[in-house]
């Protein structure tokens, strides 16, 4: 037992070992909300699902590096994002600009939204269609039935 937490401890002691941990010094709190806004917003090349700030990748390092290096030059938010496009094109934007290139990925959801709502009201009414026949075909049977009865009664 005593091996096994000296094992996990050294696992532990290890990963640890190999985490980095960035500091950045920033002239104003402006400038660091700026870089903070910017790394959020920007993607990982490499992780592909993840920001900037969330990321442990190289590229992500170099490029918080980059960043943190442009916002110390007191470069604008749209000069640093359109230095990242020009170097790595518009995947790296979490949130790429409207164009004839994303048309389809901003419209998208709306499109599949709007289908599965068409499809869920065709689905309804073709339930409600078919209950009715078979509410009438019922009512029709007990009528019918009734309707025999009162025959069978008034025969002599």
């Amino acid at each position: 037992m005593k091996r096994l937490l000296a094992g996990l401890l050294g696992l532990t002691l290890a990963f640890a070992a190999h985490a980095r941990v960035e500091v950045h010094n920033f002239d104003s709190p402006e400038q660091e909300a700026r870089y903070n806004k910017l790394i959020a917003e920007l993607r990982c090349l490499v992780c592909q699902n993840q920001n900037l700030a969330d990321s442990n990748a190289e590229l992500a390092v170099d490029l918080r590096r980059k960043t943190y290096e442009m916002v110390k030059q007191d470069h604008s938010e749209k000069e640093i994002a359109d230095f990242m496009v020009d170097r790595y094109g518009e995947f790296v934007l979490y949130r790429p600009p409207l164009n004839r290139n994303t048309l389809l990925l901003w419209a998208g959801p709306f499109l599949i939204l709007l289908i599965g709502l068409v499809l869920l009201i065709r689905t309804i009414q073709k339930r409600r269609a078919q209950q009715a026949v078979a509410v009438n075909a019922d009512a029709l049977k007990t009528a019918a039935t009734l309707l025999d009865d009162d025959n069978d009664k008034r025969a002599p």
